[in-house]
């Protein structure tokens, strides 16, 4: 058998390839990425780091530093909507600047429960970050200008052909595992017979159909309307329906609308005039780039694994941005299947431990899509009046309708601790359940629970830390009474199978020990509660452990 050259080769350096790679390096794990661009993303792309996003890049040490990218520390993240940018503003959503993350994400604990808030940032930023972090691993081998054009799998890893598209070579390369996150045309997911299900581009008035991405410069936008600054600028109209993303705060933005009948293809000067129709009077612009895409897209593939090939990110799952958790959903598929590839490899878990990917991540994947589709419906379907722009008391009724409207909406659709920090995996089969109802799934609500299953609830200590800081980066076991005799035993059990285990022992924390409502909880390598209760024995601990690591399943 040929040796490999990887443990785990990845198809794709987006994100979710490239938090994968992270992910297994950071373990240790003989990582090749293989990507068919140049490099990474430099279009902005998506600009939403949701928050669940931001605590994984905390639990690897660079939160901050991301934090640091886009606009100015003290730039607003508003949501503001006008009939023009030039006319009336109707309604603006309030969000805290990235200066203002740390110390508001302590004040808005009973909303968020959160170590991090989500931050607006261009998402090729997060590439080059993601990039620079998973070179610096060890083992970890990233090579653009590289195609991966299929693949053959035996009972001892995948051959995987590539081609280097810089000198024509043919290439055959081998890893134990294949991982495609090669977006939405990918020959992995093609080649494995996977198809995509669900609903595709629903007519609306926005968001639904095809839509054109304007990447441009315009800096005297600020100066010359006088509009208050925001993050996100949106029209609201019978002619233009547009948004308006800011990427740097000094004039760079992303324009989107979406095209009407009759229009096609864009030159440079035609896809200004529409930004200048949505701002209502010309200022200088000068357009960097133009992509189209198609919203109202609710995708999710049948499956996300077989054999030894695993699928994430936009290769399994394609979402209407309206949300912002396409990218966000491809980093948990990430950090969902990193911990696993890498105790399977070490020998630490049964292989059935990874048949758990496809359980625990595609119902996440349908029910994020869906929320996403609810929001395009919310901001979609509701179309303006045709007095919307005019002067006098029918104007002035249509607009304070539309004001109050969107006002609602942009709470549902921007402020989603919900969405982002409550998804579950209740019918995973290595998780050990128990019979207490799951909270409530609420995109705009996030109730935190300790039932096993779901994100970890935070807290912050009496000490000022984050307890997620607290955590070890593999598996930690949180004692929460003095009475709980289950660090022992699980202690020994983790031992047994070469698994690292912090024990945090919290008894007089209060407010953890009402969260986790339990003597003891066993906490993921992902941060999701794996198990509660307490351990009377070995056999009891190692019985957990069976269950966590696949072996029950294999059974």
């Amino acid at each position: 058998m040929n040796p490999t050259n990887a443990d785990v080769v990845i198809a794709g350096a987006g994100p979710c390839g490239l938090m994968l790679a992270l992910e297994l390096g950071a373990r240790g794990i003989r990582t090749l990425v293989l990507d068919r661009e140049a490099g990474v993303a430099t279009a902005p792309q998506a600009n939403a780091t949701q928050a669940r996003s931001m605590e994984h890049y905390r639990r690897h040490g660079f939160a901050q530093e991301i934090r640091q990218l886009g606009m100015p520390g003290d730039h607003p993240t508003d949501l503001a909507y006008f009939t023009t940018y030039a006319g009336h503003e109707l309604a603006r959503h309030r969000m805290p600047c990235a200066d203002d993350a740390a110390r508001c994400v302590r004040e808005q604990a009973h909303i968020w429960n959160a170590a991090e808030l989500p931050h607006r940032v261009p998402q090729s930023l997060v590439e080059q970050t993601l990039l620079r972090k998973a070179t610096a691993c060890a083992g970890v081998d990233i090579r653009f200008n590289t195609e991966v054009t299929g693949f053959s799998e035996d009972a001892e890893g995948v051959t995987v052909a590539a081609r280097d598209l810089s000198t024509g070579e043919a290439l055959s390369l081998r890893g134990t595992y294949l991982f495609g996150a090669d977006g939405a045309q990918s020959c992995i997911r093609k080649q494995a017979g996977i198809r995509y299900g669900g609903d595709d581009a629903a007519a609306r008035d926005f968001m639904g159909g095809r839509m054109l991405s304007i990447y441009l410069e315009a800096p005297e936008f600020y100066s010359a309307l006088q509009v208050p600054r925001a993050w996100m600028y949106w029209t609201f109209n019978r002619r233009r329906r547009a948004l308006l993303a800011t990427v740097d705060g000094r004039g760079s933005f992303v324009f989107q609308t979406q095209l009407r009948a009759g229009e096609d293809a864009m030159s440079e000067a035609d896809a200004a005039a529409l930004f200048l129709q949505a701002v209502g009077r010309d200022i200088p612009v000068r357009v960097t780039g133009i992509a189209s895409w198609l919203a109202g897209r609710a995708l999710v593939a049948e499956r996300f694994q077989e054999g030894r090939v695993f699928l994430g990110g936009d290769a399994v799952h394609l979402f209407t941005p309206t949300g912002g958790m396409g990218y966000n959903t491809a980093i948990e598929d990430a950090v969902n299947i990193g911990w696993k590839l890498a105790a399977v490899i070490r020998g630490q878990a049964d292989p059935a431990l990874l048949d758990s990917y496809t359980a625990e991540r595609r119902p996440v994947a349908l029910r994020n899509t869906q929320f996403a589709l609810k929001f395009a419906d919310s901001v979609g379907l509701f179309v303006p009046s045709p007095a919307i722009e005019e002067d006098g008391p029918a104007g002035e009724a249509a607009r304070a309708r539309a004001g109050a409207y969107l006002a609602r909406h942009a709470q549902h659709e921007f402020t989603i601790p919900g969405f982002t920090l409550g998804a579950r995996y209740d019918h995973s089969p290595v998780i050990c359940h128990d019979t207490t109802p799951p909270p409530p799934d609420d995109p705009s609500v996030y109730v935190p629970s300790g039932k096993p299953g779901g994100r970890a609830p935070h807290a912050w200590l009496q000490t000022g830390e984050s307890l997620f800081d607290r955590f070890g980066f593999e598996w930690t076991l949180l004692v929460l009474s003095p009475r709980a005799e289950a660090a022992e035993h699980l202690r020994s059990a983790a031992a047994s199978r070469g698994l690292r285990l912090s024990v945090l022992t919290l008894c007089d924390e209060a407010v953890v020990g009402d969260l986790y409502d339990a003597p003891a909880a066993l906490i993921r390598p992902d941060q999701v509660v794996g198990w509660r209760g307490d351990c009377a024995s070995l056999d009891e601990a190692q019985s957990i452990f069976d269950v966590l690591t696949g072996r029950a399943a294999a059974d």
